[in-house]
């Protein structure tokens, strides 16, 4: 049994997109930045962090974005959400996924000047294609991030065609569709 605790449009929209992808039943579980859902005590004894996401896989909490996307594209590996025994593709997928956590997600807090200069070497690094060879978890991944950035600040598409070559693609996939649609639906209430 999988449990996705989300709150729409936040970082938990990449699991969300990978649960998705993989066609599994899950529970969703809504959380609220206004309602402070995260700082309830239930919830802090699930993730003392206090953030979104956390799966709760047979009721046991897993949290952190790439853990759970590593962790979902191992559990079920006929997804193709990672190249199966490719111990070299698993650390590229998790190169991406560290750059994009420890890099990119904080990057728009350190100035706009500063998330550009991230984003154009994200734009590099990941050429015309997929950030692996094929479509992987860490697609998912820079996609959230991307999505975030591009509805918000709405960068020229030429500043970093990559990246919007690669929304596009995104897009255009059924599980990404899907979830943006349950989660529009609910409505977005994402921090600054």
């Amino acid at each position: 049994m999988l449990t996705l605790y989300f709150a729409p449009g936040s970082s938990s929209m990449a699991v969300h997109i990978a649960l998705h992808e993989i066609g599994v039943p899950f529970e969703a579980k809504r959380m609220s930045f206004k309602g402070n859902d995260m700082s309830s005590p239930d919830y802090l004894a699930l993730n003392p962090e206090g953030k979104v996401p956390t799966l709760l896989v047979d009721g046991r909490p897993l949290t952190e974005v790439a853990a759970i996307l590593y962790y979902l594209a191992k559990r079920f590996p006929e997804s193709a959400l990672l190249p199966r025994d490719d111990i070299e593709a698993d650390a590229q997928a998790l190169s991406w996924m560290s750059f994009a956590a420890s890099t990119l997600h904080p990057a728009r807090r350190r100035g706009l000047d500063h998330a550009r200069e991230v984003w154009g070497i994200a734009d590099r690094r990941l050429g015309s294609g997929w950030a692996l060879q094929d479509y992987s978890i860490a697609d998912i991944h820079l996609f959230r991030l991307y999505w975030r950035f591009a509805n918000s600040l709405k960068p020229a598409p030429e500043i970093f065609p990559n990246l919007t070559a690669h929304y596009a693609r995104m897009m255009a996939r059924p599980a990404v569709q899907k979830t943006i649609e349950v989660e529009s639906a609910i409505g977005y209430e994402l921090p600054a």
